[in-house]
Protein backbone atom coordinates (compact mmCIF):
# COMPACT_ATOMS: atom_id res chain seq x y z
CA UNK A 1 0.00 0.00 0.00
CA UNK A 2 1.35 3.45 -0.98
CA UNK A 3 1.34 5.58 1.80
CA UNK A 4 -0.36 8.96 1.76
CA UNK A 5 2.31 11.70 0.56
CA UNK A 6 2.51 14.93 3.97
CA UNK A 7 2.62 18.25 2.87
CA UNK A 8 5.28 20.08 5.00
CA UNK A 9 4.71 24.18 5.88
CA UNK A 10 6.22 26.97 6.52
CA UNK A 11 4.81 30.05 8.38
CA UNK A 12 5.20 33.42 6.67
CA UNK A 13 4.54 35.50 9.54
CA UNK A 14 4.49 34.55 13.37
CA UNK A 15 1.77 37.54 15.08
CA UNK A 16 -1.07 36.40 16.29
CA UNK A 17 -2.66 34.89 13.49
CA UNK A 18 0.36 32.12 13.47
CA UNK A 19 -0.60 31.47 17.43
CA UNK A 20 -4.50 30.55 15.82
CA UNK A 21 -3.02 28.41 12.79
CA UNK A 22 -0.07 26.37 13.97
CA UNK A 23 -2.44 23.82 16.59
CA UNK A 24 -4.68 23.48 13.86
CA UNK A 25 -2.13 22.59 11.54
CA UNK A 26 -0.41 20.30 13.66
CA UNK A 27 -3.56 18.10 14.29
CA UNK A 28 -3.75 17.22 10.19
CA UNK A 29 -2.10 13.74 9.78
CA UNK A 30 -0.95 14.42 6.39
CA UNK A 31 0.70 17.75 7.39
CA UNK A 32 3.98 18.89 9.10
CA UNK A 33 5.09 22.16 10.35
CA UNK A 34 8.45 22.62 8.93
CA UNK A 35 9.97 26.19 9.11
CA UNK A 36 8.22 29.56 9.64
CA UNK A 37 9.66 33.29 8.82
CA UNK A 38 9.68 35.83 10.91
CA UNK A 39 11.60 39.53 11.88
CA UNK A 40 11.72 38.63 15.21
CA UNK A 41 14.49 36.64 16.87
CA UNK A 42 12.40 35.51 20.16
CA UNK A 43 9.45 34.23 17.73
CA UNK A 44 12.18 32.31 15.62
CA UNK A 45 13.78 31.12 18.99
CA UNK A 46 10.63 29.75 20.39
CA UNK A 47 9.52 27.84 16.74
CA UNK A 48 12.56 26.10 16.54
CA UNK A 49 12.09 25.17 20.47
CA UNK A 50 8.52 23.68 19.85
CA UNK A 51 8.63 22.60 16.45
CA UNK A 52 11.50 21.62 15.54
CA UNK A 53 11.55 23.15 12.34
CA UNK A 54 13.75 25.72 10.59
CA UNK A 55 13.24 29.48 11.10
CA UNK A 56 14.23 32.30 8.47
CA UNK A 57 14.60 35.72 9.16
CA UNK A 58 12.57 36.91 5.95
CA UNK A 59 10.08 35.22 3.44
CA UNK A 60 12.84 35.34 0.81
CA UNK A 61 14.81 32.51 2.55
CA UNK A 62 11.77 30.70 3.59
CA UNK A 63 10.42 30.46 0.07
CA UNK A 64 13.76 28.96 -1.03
CA UNK A 65 13.91 26.21 1.37
CA UNK A 66 13.77 23.13 -0.85
CA UNK A 67 11.85 21.18 2.13
CA UNK A 68 8.64 23.41 2.06
CA UNK A 69 6.05 22.58 -0.34
CA UNK A 70 3.06 24.77 1.48
CA UNK A 71 3.71 28.42 2.98
CA UNK A 72 0.92 30.40 5.13
CA UNK A 73 0.99 33.69 4.66
CA UNK A 74 0.02 35.63 7.22
CA UNK A 75 2.14 38.51 7.20
CA UNK A 76 0.58 42.07 7.67
CA UNK A 77 -2.00 42.71 5.32
CA UNK A 78 -0.27 45.18 2.98
CA UNK A 79 2.19 42.38 2.10
CA UNK A 80 0.31 39.77 1.14
CA UNK A 81 0.24 40.21 -2.98
CA UNK A 82 3.82 41.04 -2.79
CA UNK A 83 4.15 38.00 -0.44
CA UNK A 84 1.90 35.22 -2.50
CA UNK A 85 3.31 35.61 -5.49
CA UNK A 86 6.92 35.81 -4.57
CA UNK A 87 5.89 32.26 -2.87
CA UNK A 88 3.81 30.89 -6.23
CA UNK A 89 7.30 32.00 -8.34
CA UNK A 90 9.02 29.49 -6.16
CA UNK A 91 6.64 27.00 -6.96
CA UNK A 92 5.27 27.05 -3.34
CA UNK A 93 1.73 25.85 -2.75
CA UNK A 94 -0.14 28.99 -0.99
CA UNK A 95 -2.89 29.47 1.88
CA UNK A 96 -3.28 33.26 2.77
CA UNK A 97 -4.98 34.80 5.61
CA UNK A 98 -7.63 36.93 5.27
CA UNK A 99 -7.86 39.56 3.86
CA UNK A 100 -6.75 38.40 0.23
CA UNK A 101 -5.06 41.89 -0.41
CA UNK A 102 -6.03 45.49 -0.16
CA UNK A 103 -7.32 45.79 -4.30
CA UNK A 104 -9.06 43.55 -6.58
CA UNK A 105 -5.90 44.47 -8.77
CA UNK A 106 -3.86 42.84 -6.55
CA UNK A 107 -5.98 39.79 -6.05
CA UNK A 108 -5.93 39.45 -9.93
CA UNK A 109 -2.26 39.74 -9.97
CA UNK A 110 -2.05 36.54 -7.21
CA UNK A 111 -4.50 34.57 -9.03
CA UNK A 112 -2.56 34.97 -12.59
CA UNK A 113 0.91 34.22 -10.46
CA UNK A 114 -0.88 31.13 -9.02
CA UNK A 115 -2.25 29.85 -12.15
CA UNK A 116 1.05 31.25 -14.03
CA UNK A 117 3.50 28.46 -11.50
CA UNK A 118 0.71 25.84 -11.90
CA UNK A 119 0.22 26.01 -7.59
CA UNK A 120 -2.44 25.96 -5.43
CA UNK A 121 -3.87 29.22 -3.81
CA UNK A 122 -6.16 29.05 -0.91
CA UNK A 123 -7.75 31.90 1.18
CA UNK A 124 -8.41 31.02 4.25
CA UNK A 125 -9.28 32.05 8.43
CA UNK A 126 -12.69 32.85 7.84
CA UNK A 127 -15.23 31.92 9.66
CA UNK A 128 -17.51 30.39 6.50
CA UNK A 129 -14.75 27.80 7.14
CA UNK A 130 -16.27 26.75 10.78
CA UNK A 131 -18.04 23.68 11.36
CA UNK A 132 -21.28 25.68 12.42
CA UNK A 133 -21.19 27.34 9.13
CA UNK A 134 -20.74 24.23 6.85
CA UNK A 135 -23.81 23.04 8.71
CA UNK A 136 -25.75 25.57 7.45
CA UNK A 137 -24.72 25.27 4.09
CA UNK A 138 -25.11 21.43 3.73
CA UNK A 139 -28.65 22.10 4.94
CA UNK A 140 -29.13 25.07 2.44
CA UNK A 141 -28.39 23.03 -0.37
CA UNK A 142 -30.03 19.87 0.30
CA UNK A 143 -33.48 21.54 -0.58
CA UNK A 144 -35.44 20.52 2.30
CA UNK A 145 -36.88 23.77 3.35
CA UNK A 146 -36.97 24.87 0.14
CA UNK A 147 -35.17 28.18 -1.81
CA UNK A 148 -33.03 30.46 0.19
CA UNK A 149 -34.90 33.95 0.19
CA UNK A 150 -32.99 35.52 2.88
CA UNK A 151 -29.55 36.08 4.86
CA UNK A 152 -29.58 37.75 7.57
CA UNK A 153 -26.29 38.42 9.88
CA UNK A 154 -25.62 40.63 13.12
CA UNK A 155 -22.49 40.88 14.96
CA UNK A 156 -21.39 43.38 17.82
CA UNK A 157 -18.29 43.04 19.41
CA UNK A 158 -14.88 44.43 21.00
CA UNK A 159 -12.75 44.84 17.96
CA UNK A 160 -11.88 48.14 18.46
CA UNK A 161 -10.78 47.77 22.48
CA UNK A 162 -8.05 44.77 21.85
CA UNK A 163 -4.82 45.52 21.84
CA UNK A 164 -4.32 47.29 17.83
CA UNK A 165 -1.42 48.63 16.15
CA UNK A 166 -1.11 50.67 13.63
CA UNK A 167 -1.18 48.36 10.84
CA UNK A 168 -4.34 47.39 11.90
CA UNK A 169 -6.19 50.75 11.95
CA UNK A 170 -4.38 52.74 8.75
CA UNK A 171 -6.76 51.88 6.18
CA UNK A 172 -3.91 52.40 3.70
CA UNK A 173 -2.25 49.32 5.21
CA UNK A 174 -5.47 47.07 5.71
CA UNK A 175 -6.76 48.31 8.94
CA UNK A 176 -10.40 48.75 10.29
CA UNK A 177 -12.80 46.01 10.49
CA UNK A 178 -13.89 45.97 6.89
CA UNK A 179 -10.92 44.42 5.88
CA UNK A 180 -10.13 42.28 8.99
CA UNK A 181 -13.43 41.33 10.22
CA UNK A 182 -16.08 42.01 7.05
CA UNK A 183 -14.36 38.94 5.18
CA UNK A 184 -15.60 36.47 8.04
CA UNK A 185 -19.34 37.48 7.42
CA UNK A 186 -19.08 38.20 3.56
CA UNK A 187 -17.73 35.02 3.11
CA UNK A 188 -20.48 33.10 5.27
CA UNK A 189 -22.85 34.93 3.41
CA UNK A 190 -21.52 34.13 0.12
CA UNK A 191 -21.13 30.92 0.81
CA UNK A 192 -25.00 30.46 2.40
CA UNK A 193 -26.16 32.24 -0.89
CA UNK A 194 -24.33 30.32 -4.24
CA UNK A 195 -20.99 32.94 -4.09
CA UNK A 196 -22.57 35.65 -6.52
CA UNK A 197 -23.70 38.65 -5.36
CA UNK A 198 -24.86 41.85 -7.83
CA UNK A 199 -24.74 44.52 -6.35
CA UNK A 200 -23.57 46.39 -2.47
CA UNK A 201 -25.90 49.21 -0.92
CA UNK A 202 -23.86 50.16 2.43
CA UNK A 203 -22.68 52.78 5.16
CA UNK A 204 -19.01 52.56 6.94
CA UNK A 205 -18.77 53.99 10.55
CA UNK A 206 -15.60 55.82 11.76
CA UNK A 207 -16.37 56.88 15.65
CA UNK A 208 -13.88 56.40 17.98
CA UNK A 209 -11.43 58.83 17.90
CA UNK A 210 -8.39 57.03 19.73
CA UNK A 211 -9.07 54.09 16.90
CA UNK A 212 -9.91 56.15 13.89
CA UNK A 213 -10.73 53.59 11.20
CA UNK A 214 -13.77 51.55 9.99
CA UNK A 215 -15.42 50.38 13.22
CA UNK A 216 -18.89 49.88 12.48
CA UNK A 217 -20.90 49.12 9.12
CA UNK A 218 -24.73 47.82 7.73
CA UNK A 219 -24.56 46.00 4.39
CA UNK A 220 -27.11 45.40 2.17
CA UNK A 221 -26.35 42.67 -0.65
CA UNK A 222 -28.15 41.41 -3.58
CA UNK A 223 -27.39 37.95 -4.85
CA UNK A 224 -27.56 37.82 -9.08
CA UNK A 225 -30.77 35.68 -8.58
CA UNK A 226 -32.14 38.14 -6.18
CA UNK A 227 -31.97 36.58 -3.10
CA UNK A 228 -31.07 39.31 -0.12
CA UNK A 229 -28.98 39.25 2.85
CA UNK A 230 -27.78 42.03 5.44
CA UNK A 231 -25.02 42.18 7.39
CA UNK A 232 -24.25 44.43 10.48
CA UNK A 233 -21.36 44.97 12.46
CA UNK A 234 -20.11 46.83 15.31
CA UNK A 235 -16.64 46.82 16.99
CA UNK A 236 -17.29 49.38 19.50
CA UNK A 237 -17.72 47.25 22.69
CA UNK A 238 -20.54 47.92 23.99
CA UNK A 239 -23.00 45.38 23.66
CA UNK A 240 -22.33 42.17 22.43
CA UNK A 241 -24.31 39.39 20.45
CA UNK A 242 -23.13 36.74 22.94
CA UNK A 243 -25.52 38.45 24.89
CA UNK A 244 -28.28 36.58 22.21
CA UNK A 245 -25.94 33.61 21.55
CA UNK A 246 -25.86 31.80 24.88
CA UNK A 247 -22.41 33.30 26.15
CA UNK A 248 -20.96 32.32 22.97
CA UNK A 249 -18.79 35.10 20.31
CA UNK A 250 -15.78 36.50 20.05
CA UNK A 251 -15.30 39.03 22.69
CA UNK A 252 -12.28 39.54 24.44
CA UNK A 253 -13.12 41.59 27.49
CA UNK A 254 -15.65 41.06 30.51
CA UNK A 255 -18.03 44.07 30.60
CA UNK A 256 -16.08 45.18 33.65
CA UNK A 257 -12.65 44.92 31.72
CA UNK A 258 -14.35 46.88 28.75
CA UNK A 259 -15.03 49.81 30.59
CA UNK A 260 -11.76 49.92 32.05
CA UNK A 261 -9.98 49.53 28.72
CA UNK A 262 -12.03 51.97 27.18
CA UNK A 263 -11.13 54.63 30.05
CA UNK A 264 -7.62 53.54 29.65
CA UNK A 265 -7.85 54.70 25.92
CA UNK A 266 -9.44 57.81 26.25
CA UNK A 267 -6.67 58.79 28.88
CA UNK A 268 -3.64 57.52 26.16
CA UNK A 269 -2.20 55.34 29.39
CA UNK A 270 -2.75 51.77 26.36
CA UNK A 271 0.85 50.88 24.84
CA UNK A 272 -0.77 49.22 22.04
CA UNK A 273 2.69 47.81 20.50
CA UNK A 274 3.42 45.95 23.91
CA UNK A 275 0.33 44.83 24.47
CA UNK A 276 -0.30 43.18 21.25
CA UNK A 277 3.80 41.43 21.58
CA UNK A 278 2.11 39.77 24.32
CA UNK A 279 -0.19 37.68 22.39
CA UNK A 280 2.41 36.84 19.29
CA UNK A 281 4.10 33.70 18.47
CA UNK A 282 6.97 33.11 21.32
CA UNK A 283 6.28 35.83 23.41
CA UNK A 284 7.63 35.70 26.99
CA UNK A 285 4.33 36.96 28.53
CA UNK A 286 1.82 35.45 25.86
CA UNK A 287 -1.42 36.67 26.34
CA UNK A 288 -1.03 37.60 30.08
CA UNK A 289 -1.50 40.74 30.01
CA UNK A 290 -3.15 41.71 26.64
CA UNK A 291 -6.20 39.34 26.19
CA UNK A 292 -9.25 39.49 29.01
CA UNK A 293 -11.25 37.19 31.27
CA UNK A 294 -13.70 36.57 28.24
CA UNK A 295 -11.01 35.58 25.64
CA UNK A 296 -9.62 33.25 28.29
CA UNK A 297 -13.07 31.76 30.05
CA UNK A 298 -14.39 28.16 29.55
CA UNK A 299 -17.30 27.28 26.92
CA UNK A 300 -20.38 28.65 28.32
CA UNK A 301 -22.12 25.80 30.10
CA UNK A 302 -24.48 23.26 28.07
CA UNK A 303 -22.42 24.35 25.11
CA UNK A 304 -20.13 22.13 22.96
CA UNK A 305 -16.69 23.74 22.81
CA UNK A 306 -17.07 26.54 20.25
CA UNK A 307 -13.69 28.42 19.50
CA UNK A 308 -15.90 31.51 17.92
CA UNK A 309 -18.67 32.88 16.71
CA UNK A 310 -18.54 35.64 14.51
CA UNK A 311 -22.07 36.61 14.88
CA UNK A 312 -25.94 35.31 14.63
CA UNK A 313 -26.68 34.07 11.55
CA UNK A 314 -30.19 33.06 9.99
CA UNK A 315 -30.96 32.18 6.14
CA UNK A 316 -34.35 32.19 5.70
CA UNK A 317 -35.85 29.56 3.48
CA UNK A 318 -39.51 29.10 1.68
CA UNK A 319 -40.17 26.11 4.49
CA UNK A 320 -38.41 27.49 7.45
CA UNK A 321 -35.07 28.47 9.09
CA UNK A 322 -31.73 28.08 10.15
CA UNK A 323 -29.11 29.14 12.50
CA UNK A 324 -26.41 28.06 14.70
CA UNK A 325 -27.52 26.64 17.78
CA UNK A 326 -26.11 25.97 21.47
CA UNK A 327 -24.24 22.45 19.65
CA UNK A 328 -24.75 22.71 16.20
CA UNK A 329 -27.33 23.96 13.97
CA UNK A 330 -31.17 24.83 14.80
CA UNK A 331 -33.88 23.72 11.61
CA UNK A 332 -36.81 25.51 12.09
CA UNK A 333 -39.46 23.84 9.74
CA UNK A 334 -43.10 22.57 9.28
CA UNK A 335 -42.78 20.04 11.86
CA UNK A 336 -41.16 22.46 14.48
CA UNK A 337 -37.50 23.00 15.41
CA UNK A 338 -34.73 20.58 15.22
CA UNK A 339 -31.44 20.90 16.47
CA UNK A 340 -28.63 19.06 14.12
CA UNK A 341 -25.40 18.40 16.24
CA UNK A 342 -21.98 19.71 14.81
CA UNK A 343 -18.80 18.44 16.47
CA UNK A 344 -15.68 20.22 16.72
CA UNK A 345 -14.90 23.66 16.93
CA UNK A 346 -13.35 26.53 14.65
CA UNK A 347 -10.53 24.17 13.57
CA UNK A 348 -8.05 26.92 12.36
CA UNK A 349 -5.37 25.59 10.46
CA UNK A 350 -7.14 21.68 10.19
CA UNK A 351 -9.40 22.59 7.40
CA UNK A 352 -7.57 24.88 5.01
CA UNK A 353 -5.19 22.43 5.61
CA UNK A 354 -7.76 19.53 4.52
CA UNK A 355 -8.88 21.49 1.45
CA UNK A 356 -5.42 22.36 0.11
CA UNK A 357 -4.20 18.78 0.34
CA UNK A 358 -7.23 17.28 -1.22
CA UNK A 359 -6.42 19.76 -4.36
CA UNK A 360 -2.61 19.34 -3.83
CA UNK A 361 -3.14 15.38 -3.67
CA UNK A 362 -6.50 14.80 -5.23
CA UNK A 363 -6.88 16.79 -7.96
CA UNK A 364 -9.84 18.37 -6.19
CA UNK A 365 -11.54 22.01 -6.62
CA UNK A 366 -10.73 24.18 -3.47
CA UNK A 367 -14.07 26.28 -2.60
CA UNK A 368 -11.76 28.50 -1.22
CA UNK A 369 -9.61 29.60 -3.66
CA UNK A 370 -8.08 32.81 -5.31
CA UNK A 371 -11.33 33.90 -7.33
CA UNK A 372 -13.46 33.12 -4.27
CA UNK A 373 -11.05 35.22 -2.18
CA UNK A 374 -10.87 37.92 -4.92
CA UNK A 375 -14.59 38.01 -5.00
CA UNK A 376 -14.97 38.64 -1.43
CA UNK A 377 -12.38 41.43 -1.05
CA UNK A 378 -14.67 42.89 -3.91
CA UNK A 379 -17.96 43.40 -1.85
CA UNK A 380 -16.10 44.87 1.36
CA UNK A 381 -13.95 47.33 -0.73
CA UNK A 382 -17.67 47.67 -2.44
CA UNK A 383 -18.75 48.59 0.81
CA UNK A 384 -16.56 51.56 1.61
CA UNK A 385 -17.13 52.69 -2.05
CA UNK A 386 -20.62 53.00 -1.11
CA UNK A 387 -20.48 54.47 1.63
CA UNK A 388 -18.29 56.78 0.59
CA UNK A 389 -20.62 58.29 -2.93
CA UNK A 390 -23.95 57.06 -1.16
CA UNK A 391 -25.04 54.85 -3.87
CA UNK A 392 -25.67 51.35 -4.78
CA UNK A 393 -22.33 49.77 -6.53
CA UNK A 394 -22.58 46.90 -8.90
CA UNK A 395 -20.16 44.05 -8.88
CA UNK A 396 -17.92 42.08 -11.35
CA UNK A 397 -15.44 40.11 -9.97
CA UNK A 398 -17.99 37.48 -8.53
CA UNK A 399 -17.95 33.65 -9.01
CA UNK A 400 -20.23 30.63 -8.34
CA UNK A 401 -19.40 28.28 -5.40
CA UNK A 402 -17.87 25.46 -6.73
CA UNK A 403 -18.50 22.97 -4.00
Amino acid sequence: MTESPVLRLGMAGLGVASTMVLPGVGEFPRARIAAAADLRPSARKAFEAKYGGRAYGSVEELYADPEVDVVWVATPNHLHCQHVVMAAEHGKHVICTKPMALTVEECEQMCLAAERNGIKLLCGQTYSMSPDVQALWQIAKSGELGRLIAINCWFYTDWLLKPRVAEETDEALGGGVVYRHAPHLIDTVRLLGGGQVRSVRAMVGRWMPERPCPGNFSAYLEFEDGTPATIAYNGYGYFDTSELTWGIGNRMYSDEERVQVRQRLRRGEINAEDAKEGMRFGASTQGASSTGAAWNAAPPVGTRAHVHWFGLIVASFERGDIRQSPNGVYVYGDTGRREVPVEGGRGVGIREMEELYDSVVHGNSIIHDGRWGMATLEVGNAMVQSARERREILLSHQCPLTG
